[in-house]
């Protein structure tokens, strides 16, 4: 019998494969459209996601949604998880143990959702999903083929909030997401996106 979203997220919430089990409120399985072509990919839920059980949430959730807005996509048309389903204490970047306790799950996600797109939000999830010695401030932006998707890293919106001098090349990276969803990607419509620069909030 094939693989079914529900019955792999009720499977994830009973996950007690590390230790992280034993700290978390939730477990952050993914969020957004089942059938999208482009999928999202971060870390790890911090502690908005872990209260509330949705990843980015909050105010690095808030600046992703305006990043996607700049290019006419919203959560309705992407879908959006992690790496490491539960929070890693005090935020911190999770262990390889955690990971490769939780990749199956994303590994799942992804042959249900078979996405035209993947874009990793940040160092740790492009480590993992490209190249482990992947250099997020030199390779981002970088188009590659992996496993029969288009395959792309940026930096993570955290790390644009904490550094706003990343942001005209976060810009720059999702003017190439838009084109190569516009390329690749029939089922995914743009709204019509701002004529503007980088979010600032």
């Amino acid at each position: 019998m094939p693989e079914t979203w529900r019955a792999l997220e009720r499977e994830c919430a009973q996950c007690r494969e590390c230790a992280l089990c034993q700290t978390r409120h939730s477990v952050v399985f993914g969020t957004g459209n089942p059938q999208a072509e482009v999928l999202l990919v971060g870390e790890a839920p911090g502690a908005n996601e872990d209260e509330q059980g949705i990843p980015f949430v909050g105010r690095a959730g808030k600046f992703l949604d305006d990043m996607l807005a700049i290019i006419g996509l919203d959560r309705t048309k992407v879908y959006i998880t992690n790496i490491v389903k539960c929070r890693p204490p005090g935020n911190r970047d999770p262990l390889n143990v955690e990971q490769d306790a939780c990749i199956g799950y994303l590994y799942r996600q992804t042959a249900l959702l078979r996405p035209k797109i993947l874009v990793c939000l940040g160092r740790v999830a492009a480590k993992r999903l490209i190249d482990p010695k992947f250099l997020i401030t030199k390779e981002r932006g970088q188009w590659r083929d992996v496993d029969g998707m288009r395959v792309m890293a940026t930096y993570h919106p955290s790390a644009l909030l904490r550094d706003p001098a990343k942001r005209p090349e976060a810009f720059d990276d999702l003017k190439s997401l838009q084109r190569e969803i516009e390329r690749v990607c029939p089922n995914t419509a743009l709204d019509r996106p701002w004529e503007a620069g980088p979010p600032s909030s």
